[in-house]
């Protein structure tokens, strides 16, 4: 039996990759306060990456406009002195208080078996986590986690499979185009030749159809086949009206993500309608030491705005502080005179 993994300290854990969550890296970090992030997505970014990378956003100050991966890639820069670590793939399953009310702390557990022990805890979870939407599919739920997967977490899952990818936006062709090389052969199954993706993973990917390197059908699931949770094959009822049977012994789903609360419910929050109520000094819960920042938590005259989140993780910053550093007085700083910043940047 092998031992288990000692639990990551840190001084805070962030809950959520989200442009909230990566801003609440800098403030913290401003303070010389470390942060590991956890987020379900494989990748940082939240909604402005996974939901709309493209859309212009016009309300971030100093920037006329800016795209959401544009702001994203831009928060990812800021952040980079701080050397914030990431958890990607993983849910936070559990919340244990482990300290007291004068001197929190706690244990959180993640659903790939990360532990961490922690001074605090920052919710930015946008509106809760990202859940896969299924694809409406009868007794699919027999092939997932074997044949059946909704993200990749690992490349080499795929290797040498007959691998089907559904879905027309970013995910689906960026898995397309980063698993072509290793899996046997993949086929794209699309409801229409329009695709939301990228435009240059769009041209990428009509060229590998092009040189017969992958298959592209049009048309929706139409059934699943095999036993034992492994595929042997699926059935797609294509744009002509024609079912198809694929030869394929995986799948990759990619039909969008949904909103929900998930274990965030399950963590003793006093919550309001699936939110988390805060005071407007420091965005705490009311349990001392869980912090809630951006979409997910709730107060009078609350806007759901990037821009208000972004206020939201200083305050928080400032208080976390108070637990981080119990016996270190805190003096404010403008990041013009900040010789922390100034030292992580090599001009100090």
């Amino acid at each position: 039996m092998t031992e288990p993994t000692a639990p990551i300290q840190t001084d805070v854990v962030i809950v959520g990759a989200g442009p909230v969550g990566l801003f609440a890296v800098f403030e913290l970090g401003l303070l010389d306060i470390k942060a590991h992030l956890v987020d379900i997505l494989d990748r940082p970014g939240g909604q402005c990456a996974e939901l709309y990378p493209e859309k212009p956003i016009y309300d971030i100050p100093g920037f006329p406009v800016v795209s959401g991966q544009g702001l994203v890639d831009n928060l990812m820069k800021q952040i980079e002195p701080f050397g914030p670590q990431f958890h990607f793939n993983e849910m936070v399953e559990s919340l244990e208080s482990i300290g007291t009310a004068e001197r929190p702390r706690f244990r959180v557990k993640t659903d790939g078996g990360l532990t961490f022990e922690c001074a605090c805890v920052m919710i930015a979870a946008g509106g809760g986590s990202f859940q896969p939407k299924k694809p409406p599919v009868e007794g699919i739920e027999a092939y997932e986690g074997s044949s059946v997967f909704y993200a990749v977490r690992k490349k080499e899952t795929f290797r040498g499979k007959k691998l089907l990818i559904v879905g027309g936006g970013d995910s689906a062709l960026d898995w397309t185009l980063n698993l072509q090389p290793i899996a046997e052969r993949i086929t794209l199954l699309h409801r229409r030749d329009d695709f939301r993706a990228a435009p240059h993973s769009v041209n990428a990917m009509r060229e590998l159809v092009a040189t017969g390197k992958i298959d592209l059908r049009i048309g929706q699931l139409a059934g699943l086949e095999g036993a034992d949770g492994g595929l042997t094959a699926v059935k797609a009822k294509l744009s002509d009206g024609s079912v198809e049977t694929l030869d394929v012994n995986m799948m990759l789903p990619f039909f969008g993500l949904t909103m929900k609360l998930g274990p965030i419910a399950n963590w003793g929050l006093n919550l309001h309608e699936n939110l988390v109520p805060v005071d407007t000094e420091k965005f705490e819960s009311n349990h001392p030491g869980i912090f809630a920042i951006g979409d997910i938590n709730a107060y009078p005259g609350k806007l759901k705005l990037i821009l208000s989140g972004f206020h939201e993780a200083a305050l928080a910053a400032q208080k976390a502080h108070r637990y981080v550093y119990p016996d270190k007085r805190l003096l404010f700083q403008y990041t013009t005179s900040s010789t922390n910043l100034q030292r992580k940047l090599g001009v100090a």
